[in-house]
């Protein structure tokens, strides 16, 4: 059975040395312990899954995406106390961004999107660096911005409701009986703009958190993740048919 011709991994030169590929994916996630119950590979899961199925999305609208496969590992500075939390430096993944953009460039593909699952992750000034040096069109894309929350009754940031439902509902076998989750209870700030959001400073995850969770994901069900995936996929599907249907030289209104 031939692999889906979105997917870099499952496909062949057969296929793509004929396809005008209009947009390139690369999810980037991050190996790091998630509570107690999810895997250490819970952002890689779910980005690769969500790029998965957003491009097919796109490509059943007639775009032609690729996607690349996925960097499992992320800026994790705050977890190094963590045993097996994995970090990759911004200055490397800067160096990664630069070698993909450089060969997508020579090969003619035009844009392409870092498609972010890891919270640490920030690729922003990356792409303002590499931006006046490519005509390549770089753009990033947070998918967890990218959803209404709104059927998840807990917050948090990290192996919460939400993450919690979409491991439920894309692996279920790596995930473990809620009854063996920490709570997730996190300790914030003191200082009030640290808190609030409006001044900004690295957690240090061993003193936030005692499970490494930072939200309760009690209330989590494989049901809420097969929703929430599909409702994500479909909203970040349109957003790759558009991006690919979109001439560069008109982007702005």
């Amino acid at each position: 059975m031939p692999g889906r011709p979105y997917v870099l991994a499952e496909t062949t030169w057969s296929v793509t040395r004929d396809t005008e590929y209009q947009v390139a994916v690369l999810p980037w996630g991050a190996t790091e312990a998630h509570n107690l119950h999810l895997p250490y590979s819970t952002d890689a899961i779910e980005t690769e899954a969500l790029a998965i199925a957003a491009a097919k999305v796109a490509w059943e609208q007639g775009a032609r995406v690729i996607v690349l496969p996925t960097i499992p590992l992320g800026v994790n500075t705050g977890q190094r106390d963590v045993k097996l939390c994995l970090n990759l430096n911004p200055s490397t993944q800067l160096a990664i961004l630069r070698d993909v953009a450089d060969v997508l460039e020579h090969q003619g593909i035009p844009r392409l999107v870092v498609f972010n699952g890891h919270g640490g992750n920030d690729f922003r000034q990356m792409i303002r660096e590499l931006w006046p040096k490519y005509r390549l069109f770089l753009c990033t894309l947070n998918w967890y911005a990218a959803g209404e929350d709104e059927m998840f009754v807990h917050g948090g940031d990290h192996a919460n409701e939400m993450e919690t439902s979409l491991l439920q509902y894309l692996k279920p076998e790596w995930v473990l009986p809620l009854d063996q989750a920490g709570s997730g209870q996190a300790r914030h700030f003191r200082v009030r703009a640290l808190r609030e959001g409006w001044a900004w400073a690295q957690r240090d995850w061993v003193r936030v958190t005692a499970d490494t969770g930072v939200g309760d994901p009690s209330l989590a069900t494989p049901a809420k993740g097969q929703q929430y995936f599909a409702r994500l996929a479909a909203k970040i599907g349109g957003f790759l048919a558009e991006l690919a249907a979109t001439s560069l030289d008109d982007l702005y209104e």
